[in-house]
């Protein structure tokens, strides 16, 4: 299946969501209360530490959430002192550490929450705490850190192919994905960025083309035993070529579709296979090629002009 299509413009910050771990946003300075705390201290400690909710924990462990909203209908409801356990929400969505942010984005839109649990994957023990805030806040770091370091890349690579003599210059870089190592998920997708953007190439370019590459491990990974990502690089456009060794698609037409997935159980716990992949990369590249094989696997071949002055990839 061939699409070739227009691409929006991929942001600094949606980089960023795709790259990071919540680990490196999230709040680690936990305050927390029991569930034998009485919601009259509750009460004192939201408004002494200027925070609108809590976890309730034992030990480590996560109980529930409560919350300022939790409060507020408590007090509409007479305001009895009692534990927070009686008023908490049991029911709490949570994040793993080393889940990307964009998870966390994603989250928080979609349930409309101010804070999300945040639990280490090997214990379940909680670990940290995440809201807007803390992204926003992690997220500004970061970029003037990257803004740092790509001036400095940008001033020593901006004429690279410039000063190669040669009929035509081909950079190319190859990675290996194993799969179900989803630990592992996001490596390439980064050690693909820092290569490009070593290169001198435009930082959307370089967002695109790393976004997209992280979909694609994440498929890797989740869906086949092991894969293949061949990467060249022209002066012209980057051509991103991803193999895997697996079950294949049945459909490779429905596939693209949005929110269409074939994700088991393990991989939606973990929180992927919202079926957002194929269709991000889609929008990441002008030329986008899906085939597959039952039985054998899947290859994936994106084209992303590299052209500063091509944003839209039109």
């Amino acid at each position: 299946m061939k699409l070739e299509n227009k691409t929006s413009q991929f942001t600094k910050i949606q980089e960023l969501v795709y790259e990071l771990k919540v680990t490196e946003v999230m709040t680690r300075k936990l305050i927390s209360v029991h569930p034998t705390t009485k919601m009259s201290e509750l009460r004192t400690i939201l408004r002494d530490n200027r925070i609108s909710g809590t976890p309730v924990t034992e030990g480590k462990r996560l109980i529930g959430l409560v919350s300022v909203e939790d409060l507020i209908t408590w007090l509409t409801q007479g305001g009895a002192d009692c534990p927070v356990e009686q008023i908490m929400s049991q029911k709490v969505q949570t994040l793993y550490a080393d889940e990307p942010l964009v998870h966390a984005v994603s989250k928080l839109e979609e349930f409309g929450y101010g804070r999300l649990p945040v639990l280490d994957r090997e214990n379940n023990t909680l670990v940290g705490l995440i809201t807007k805030g803390d992204i926003i806040e992690g997220l500004l770091h970061e970029l003037q850190i990257d803004y740092h370091e790509e001036e400095i890349h940008r001033y020593r690579a901006s004429h690279f192919f410039e000063d190669m003599i040669a009929d035509k210059v081909t950079i190319n870089f190859h990675y290996h994905i194993q799969g179900k190592k989803i630990e592992q998920g996001g490596e390439v997708a980064s050690d693909l960025k820092r290569s490009l953007k070593r290169l001198g190439i435009h930082p959307d370019v370089v967002r695109r083309a790393a976004i997209a590459t992280y979909e694609a491990e994440m498929n890797v990974i989740i869906y086949a035993e092991e894969g293949r990502v061949d990467v060249n690089v022209e002066p012209d456009v980057i051509r991103i070529e991803v193999r895997d060794r697996g079950e294949g698609i049945a459909d490779v037409v429905q596939a693209v579709e949005p929110g269409y997935s074939t994700a088991p159980d393990w991989v939606r716990e973990l929180g992927f296979g919202a079926g957002m992949g194929l269709p991000n990369i889609r929008n990441c590249a002008r030329d986008f090629d899906l085939t597959s094989t039952l039985g054998r696997g899947t290859t994936l071949k994106i084209g992303i002009p590299t052209g500063a002055e091509d944003k839209q990839c039109a």
